[in-house]
């Protein structure tokens, strides 16, 4: 393997076990963010090395897309976390939440896009796909499957634990359930 392949492949190993640890931590914490970064930074140097990889098509090919794909996730689910901070000590309550709501959202799916990636390429291993007529097309539908049945299993948690996650930080005075309007309550006095 080039010195590239071994970036990447370090690159991709620290980015699987930052983003599992980010998952298992309390949200919010010093160690949350401190795992965050270190996730942020690793996929941002997988993607960065994976743009440099030819080998496979002999220039651009999807795989090149992906990796821009997940470059603008993790860059955007960044973002969000910034806001996040930024109207926590603005104490802005409302925006912070909806900001929380795009950190989780581009965050979650950046990791489930990994997952999918490291899935596809562990499936692609195998030495029955590696040889023989059609190993193009074994190799697709290989890659396609393991893809779908990442992003299935992905969306279907990302969508059952969102709630549970974000509930603690919705503004203390409206604890509507995430996705309802938010209405600010006015106190008034008699």
């Amino acid at each position: 393997m080039t010195p590239l392949g071994w970036t990447h492949t370090g690159a991709a190993l620290l980015a699987l076990a930052s983003g599992a640890a980010v998952l298992f931590t309390r949200k919010g914490t010093t160690r949350h963010r401190q795992f965050g970064w270190t996730y942020a930074a690793s996929m941002l140097g997988l993607n960065a090395t994976a743009l440099f990889i030819y080998r496979l098509f002999g220039g651009v090919g999807p795989f090149h897309v992906f990796a821009v794909f997940s470059l603008v996730t993790v860059l955007l689910g960044v973002g969000a976390g910034m806001q996040v901070r930024r109207h926590r000590r603005a104490g802005r309550g409302v925006d912070r939440l909806r900001a929380l709501e795009h950190h989780y959202a581009w965050m979650t799916w950046s990791y489930v896009g990994l997952l999918a990636a490291a899935v596809s390429e562990i499936a692609t291993r195998v030495p029955a796909l590696r040889s023989g007529p059609g190993q193009g097309l074994a190799f697709g539908l290989t890659v396609a499957v393991a893809t779908v049945a990442v992003v299935t299993a992905g969306a279907r948690l990302i969508r059952q634990r969102k709630a549970g996650l974000l509930a603690p930080y919705a503004p203390r005075s409206n604890k509507a359930p995430l996705g309802a309007p938010v209405t600010r309550h006015v106190a008034t006095t008699d």
